[in-house]
């Protein structure tokens, strides 16, 4: 039950927060008064209600489906209307919400570099789009937070010397250290541009058309609180921070995970929540996994981090054979608290990111796993080091083909163990997020990445509306038959409570061609053992192995089969999973 919270508590409580931000006053920066005008702006000039703390918003039935606004087309009709056609037709019964990736005007990388953040792309649609999908699914949005585009009216104005944009962009001396700077491109730091008050160089982390922000100017906080708050107004209730590891920057230090980051993440998290208990942050940080649980903090960050270790992990896992680095992973990593949960996908309108498998995999099996996948038509981006050497940042393919073999070449089981990749994700500790190409299959998109010149359009294809519908009407096409696996896997996953999201999780010690782990409902009455052969061979399960309860009857979810004794020794196909449960249907 929401209890409301006195105006001047939660001022207290932003106030504390700005001034960990601004403990320095970076830029001489004017704070009084700057807690009551971002209450204001975002609607909390009354009384509030204070979120609980340590509350799921989530259960089992959630999934996202992450996709581009642009994903599927029809002649005649707004894209977004399409896709929200597409999602009630087909997905509806399946997903929970969906994430619609930069749906803004914008000059580069689809969308990730805005022009825009107060409008909609013509080209897709329309605010009242935007909320009809709001209407009927939990709808992910993205907050560009760390930079926007080169070609904004906020960067014209910067140059120029007006408002709104002047002082809004980070800019540095060449004569800088910034040798400790962190960063996944090969491009310079620095953009020299000429401006009303001479030459500057600004801060360009990704790209010199994506101008970093410069937050130590409060009024560039205030431009995000009131982006934040319009975004709400239109039914967006999920929050993905693009980026935000990146966000404050000190010459001379890494400028990664700032402690003033994660003070903007709180602050975040404060403002959004007290506007709707059920709004949700979602850090989207693209970096080694124990910097990534950093920004959970204690549970009163993110309510939800990508878990980007796993896509790379278990892409290993699958085509090695093995799953010793998947396994060791698991066992490190820490449950989430009650009010946070991870936010699990393999598969990503980006690529299989590498820094995130740093200290996971060892040099020799990511150079396996890079070549591999440029054998199976994936391209590879690189990042600069401080030596100046480049080191793989990201592998550009579509899932489907990263799985469509193993390290000895491709074979006949590509179906098989994409399905089997799908089903272990769709188990673990977390939300599951299914990019919406997984869902059929899509494979990699050379012409696009022609068209563009960018090597991540090979996973960004977009689909003709008729053309996939009926794909996915022939039985024995490959789209049809990925489709229907995974809505299958998503049916019965929705209806277990040992899936929820915080429930209990044991990773199972199985050798190295079976992969496990043990889920538990929070009330202790369901149990799920999930075990998949993560191998080209079919190999032997003993019931023993598991520690199934005698006195307790035991079904597999996926198959229906019935297990009837402890000393049972089940073969495994190739890539087949089993979901073995006590309590089948236990929601």
């Amino acid at each position: 039950m929401l209890q409301a919270i006195e105006q001047g508590q939660l001022r207290e409580r932003v106030q504390r927060h700005l001034d960990t931000i601004y403990r320095d006053n970076p830029l001489g920066a004017k704070l009084t008064g700057l807690a009551d005008e971002l209450l204001e702006l975002m609607g909390l000039d009354a009384s509030a209600c204070a979120p609980q703390m340590h509350v799921n918003h989530w259960d089992q039935r959630d999934a996202v489906v992450i996709t581009y606004g642009d994903s599927v087309l029809r002649d005649g009709e707004h894209p977004l209307q399409t896709l929200k056609c597409f999602l009630d037709e087909h997905t509806s019964e399946h997903i929970s919400g969906v994430h619609i990736l930069p749906f803004y005007p914008w000059s580069s990388d689809d969308g990730f570099a805005v022009l825009d953040y107060s409008s909609v792309n013509e080209a897709l649609g329309d605010w009242s789009d935007i909320s009809a999908i709001a209407a009927d699914y939990q709808l992910m949005a993205d907050l560009v937070v760390n930079h926007c585009s080169g070609r904004s009216l906020w960067f014209d104005n910067f140059l120029k010397g007006r408002s709104p944009g002047k002082g809004y962009f980070f800019t540095a001396s060449p004569d800088d250290d910034l040798s400790h700077v962190v960063r996944p491109r090969t491009s310079p730091l620095l953009r020299e541009v000429e401006t009303s008050e001479g030459t500057q160089y600004v801060w360009c982390t990704f790209s010199h058309d994506q101008v970093d922000l410069d937050f130590r100017n409060p009024q560039v906080l205030k431009q995000f609180v009131s982006i934040l708050r319009q975004y709400m107004d239109h039914g967006v209730r999920i929050f993905r921070l693009d980026a935000v590891a990146f966000l404050w920057k000190i010459p001379g230090t890494s400028c990664l995970n700032l402690e003033e980051t994660h003070e903007i993440v709180r602050l975040m998290r404060t403002l959004v929540e007290h506007v709707s208990a059920d709004a949700l942050l979602i850090t989207e940080t693209n970096i080694p996994n124990r910097e990534n649980l950093s920004y959970f903090g204690n549970a009163n960050e993110a309510h939800s981090v990508y878990n980007f270790s796993l896509p790379p992990l278990l892409v290993n896992t699958l085509i090695t054979g093995d799953c010793t680095y998947l396994k060791h992973w698991m066992m490190s990593m820490p449950p989430a608290q009650n009010g946070t949960a991870y936010f699990n996908f393999i598969a990503s309108h980006d690529g299989i990111g590498l820094r995130p498998a740093e200290g996971l995999l060892s040099e020799r099996e990511v150079e396996t796993l890079v070549a591999t996948m440029q054998q199976f038509g994936g391209n590879v981006s690189y990042r600069a080091l401080q030596d100046g050497e480049r080191k793989p940042y990201e592998i550009n393919i579509s899932l489907f083909d990263a799985l469509q073999g193993t390290t000895s070449g491709p074979d006949a089981f590509a179906v098989e163990r994409f399905v089997c990749a799908h089903a272990i994700m769709l188990g673990l500790e977390g939300i599951p997020g299914i990019y919406i190409h997984s869902l059929f299959g899509t494979r990699n998109d050379y012409q696009r990445v022609e068209n563009t010149g960018h090597y991540r359009a090979i996973n960004r294809h977009q689909w003709d509306y008729t053309e996939l519908t009926q794909l996915l009407q022939q039985e024995q096409s490959t789209h049809a038959r990925v489709f229907a696996s995974i809505k299958e896997l998503l049916s019965i996953r929705r209806s277990q409570a040992a899936f929820h999201p915080n429930a209990t999780q044991f990773t199972l010690h199985l050798g190295v061609g079976l992969f496990g782990y043990w889920r538990q409902s929070i009330d202790r009455r369901q149990s799920i053992f999930c075990i998949s052969n993560i191998s080209t061979q079919t190999l032997p399960l003993s019931l023993e192995a598991i520690n199934l309860i005698e006195t307790e009857d035991w079904l597999d979810l996926i198959s229906g089969e019935q297990l009837f004794a402890r000393e049972q020794v089940l073969a495994l196909l190739p890539y087949q999973t089993l979901w073995i449960t006590n309590v089948p249907n236990h929601a």
